[in-house]
């Protein structure tokens, strides 16, 4: 028999490491607990289950040493002015568009390796960051066991220097756990069904930017995450940014997330049902539609919404203009740079990622009902139907 997770002795090996004791949330045991809870309901054997324990001890003391930090370091002195966000929903651009605003010289993103690892602050580190040398050996180890992510998402080549998303800021608060957080440990990944708070999770973000600014050169914040279903919460937190928001097809979206979270997930847990990975993408595109349709920031001014088929067909052009809504300068070095990006970074680089419409016939869906359901979206946004090949 394979001993539970004790979410209570491991909050205190935690606390016996460190030396330290402030979660920086009244609630965090309680939460934390919960997240336990669910991980032993998952059939691992003894190697997974040691796993588990070892990446919660992680995410543990970083969360402890990471707000230590803010006692340490006048952190929450930095002013974080005017960042710009892509957004949208999954496999729509938005990693690229993304990639090509963090090369320009005077911006600064978020970097796995002060995400996975981010105490201390980078700008008190004198010398060569050790934290890089380790994400990189971590992303290597990803990289082997998902191999097949590199075929739809080749920016994990970058290792340690890739752009994580947004929601990788708040591995540690345990809301979400994502791949990138959990991959040594057998279990599905868990984006829904642990609480949320978003405005506790944009203090947590905006703490990580306060972290990594602080000490170093002046730059402005390009990033990128799913904010446009919690836009409340959001521009709370950053009333003085702006948002890029691509939009693609649904049908399209549900098709390739499921074909990406499938070759994902294979890699930690072994074959995937894809019937029930289409029914799992394609309920959560129809609530995250059904949000923006009924949201009531979508029209904020500060908001850009752009097109998935513009951005492939002219992605300067579309980051051009986004500069120009946010109020930046498009300068000839960011453009330089992000035109080299583009000719050194092929997007099949490792593999031509397939996928297709079929993958949701396969599980029972006849395309032209779900390309009426989202009609009203298409209509409201110019969103083109999106046609490819039969075979995913």
């Amino acid at each position: 028999m394979i001993a539970a997770l004790d979410a209570q002795r491991m909050l205190q090996d935690a606390v016996t490491e460190t030396g330290l004791s402030d979660w920086a949330d009244d609630g965090f045991p309680e939460r934390f607990a919960l997240a336990a809870a669910h991980i032993n309901t998952i059939p691992m054997d003894a190697a997974g289950r040691q796993a588990a324990k070892d990446n919660i001890h992680w995410l543990l003391t970083d969360r402890l040493r990471f707000f230590q930090d803010r006692n340490d370091f006048p952190l929450s002195e930095e002013q974080i002015e005017r960042p710009m966000f892509a957004s949208g929903e999954p496999r729509s651009g938005t990693t690229l568009m993304h990639a090509l605003m963090s090369v320009d010289p005077d911006a600064r993103a978020l970097r796995f390796a002060e995400v996975m690892h981010p105490s201390p602050p980078p700008g008190s580190v004198e010398g060569t960051d050790p934290r890089y040398a380790r994400a990189d050996a971590e992303w290597r180890e990803i990289n082997t066991k998902m191999a097949k992510w590199l075929h739809c998402h080749p920016y994990n080549d970058m290792l340690g220097s890739g752009l994580p998303e947004d929601e990788r800021t708040w591995a540690f608060d345990f809301r979400v756990m994502t791949p990138t957080a959990w991959w040594r440990v057998p279990m599905q990944n868990l984006s829904m069904g642990l609480p949320t708070d978003p405005a506790a999770q944009y203090r947590i973000h905006k703490a990580m930017l306060q972290a990594f600014q602080y000490g170093r050169e002046k730059k402005y914040w390009v990033l990128k995450g799913f904010h446009t279903a919690r836009l409340e919460a959001f521009f709370d937190a950053y009333p003085d940014a702006t948002l890029v928001w691509l939009h693609r097809d649904p049908v399209m979206v549900a098709a390739s997330s499921t074909m990406m979270m499938s070759d994902i997930m294979e890699g930690i847990v072994g074959p995937i049902d894809l019937v029930k990975e289409a029914q799992m993408h394609l309920e959560r595109v129809r609530w995250s539609i059904g949000n923006t349709m009924s949201g009531s920031l979508v029209d904020d001014p500060r908001i850009h919404h752009v097109l998935y088929s513009d951005f492939v067909a002219d992605p300067i052009g579309t980051v051009r203009g986004y500069y120009a809504f946010a109020g930046r300068e498009f300068t000839a070095q960011a453009e330089a740079a992000m035109r080299a990006y583009l000719a050194a970074n092929r997007g099949d680089r490792h593999g031509k990622f397939q996928y297709s419409t079929q993958v949701l016939i396969d599980a029972g869906y006849d395309i032209e009902a779900l390309n009426t359901e989202f009609a009203p979206f298409r209509a409201r946004f110019g969103v083109p139907i999106e046609v490819r090949g039969s075979k995913p």
